[in-house]
């Protein structure tokens, strides 16, 4: 099993695909996995041209690379979000935020990803990655005293507004995956075991799977392949280091990522606390054959020496399953 090593653009999305796939080709990766930001994939621009769908291929073909997924973070948040502020309106184009009612954005965002949808099928990919919002976490620490009640109302607002949106991804032949990642309705296992029942187990509705949110949050990102084996649609490669010191938690303390102060901060692959062979034996129990997605993410450390980096530690590391038992020859003769 080679799975093909690819890398997300979100964090390039201030230089032009082009630059992008260059840059990728020449760094040793063998796609891209595009954001729906920046020019590298629009989705207004995909339904409306046939010629824009092509000119994208034309880019990454001239350079060698695939794709198998494209991802719609940014929108997909502001689809459920409790609160709609001027954090989001950072985040969406003009066209999306209007006049910035709450309501308004939710129904213009929740539209757009049923384009995305569309659009990832006239693509030719079978994935969009993304956020979902949340209507509950803003309720997180349970003070002012919050009941089971209120978190019941908020899993049934997601499965409210998500179960149309999947349901054009089902009729279109796309999954969703959901970037279970603090802020969003799923978070953890516990969590994504709750969204998946308020949706019903819907077919279209899994994981990218991404095990930096998980190892600040302190449990295993292995013990989430186990719980979600079918339902792993994608893999981000990322990496988080736990810094606690005694002076602060994993809360963050209002300090910018990269702020040394910090309780924890994501980190390039391999300069973290991510077991990425771990990671590697259970996606290869499951069966998983899908990309293996760099996210680069380290305020420290210059992107392109982290994304070179990135890609020579994960070949280093990535390997197929045994075809036999290590003892099957032990009684032959």
């Amino acid at each position: 099993m080679s799975r093909p090593i690819t890398i997300f653009t979100g964090q390039w999305a201030d230089l032009t695909l082009d630059t992008v796939a260059q840059k990728a080709k020449s760094f040793g990766y063998d796609g891209l996995e595009l954001a729906c930001w920046g020019d590298h994939f629009e989705v207004d621009k995909a339904l409306e041209s046939d010629s824009y769908v092509q000119g994208r291929w034309d880019i990454l073909n001239k350079h060698g690379l695939k794709c198998f997924a494209i991802s719609t973070h940014l929108v997909g948040q502001c689809v459920a979000d409790a609160i709609i502020d001027e954090r989001h309106r950072s985040i969406l184009p003009d066209r999306l935020w209007g006049d910035g009612d709450p309501e308004g954005v939710r129904q213009r965002c929740a539209e757009e990803i049923k384009n995305t949808a569309r659009a990832a099928k006239k693509f030719g990919v079978e994935v969009v990655n993304g956020f979902t919002g949340s209507p509950v976490w803003h309720l997180l620490y349970f003070f002012p005293p919050t009941t089971d009640a209120m978190i019941d109302r908020g899993f049934e607002e997601f499965a409210a507004r998500w179960k149309p949106i999947l349901d054009v991804f089902e009729q279109e032949g796309v999954k969703f995956a959901l970037e279970c990642h603090p802020a969003e309705i799923a978070y953890d296992i516990l969590t994504a075991e709750r969204a998946l029942k308020a949706l019903d187990g819907h077919k279209a509705f899994g994981f990218n799977y991404d095990p930096s949110h998980f190892v600040h949050q302190l449990f295993d990102p292995v013990e989430f392949i186990n719980a979600f084996p079918d339902r792993i649609f994608h893999v981000h490669v990322k990496d988080s280091k736990v810094t606690l010191s005694g002076r602060n938690s994993i809360l963050g303390s209002h300090l910018q990522f990269g702020d040394y102060r910090r309780g924890w901060n994501f980190v390039s692959p391999g300069h973290g606390d991510i077991d990425l062979e771990g990671i590697i034996r259970a996606l290869n129990r499951i069966g998983y054959d899908g990309p293996l997605s760099v996210e680069w993410e380290d305020s420290g450390m210059d992107r392109e020496h982290g994304a070179k980096d990135a890609v020579e530690f994960i070949r280093k590391t990535e390997f197929k399953p045994s075809e036999v038992a290590f003892d099957a020859a032990f009684g032959e003769g």
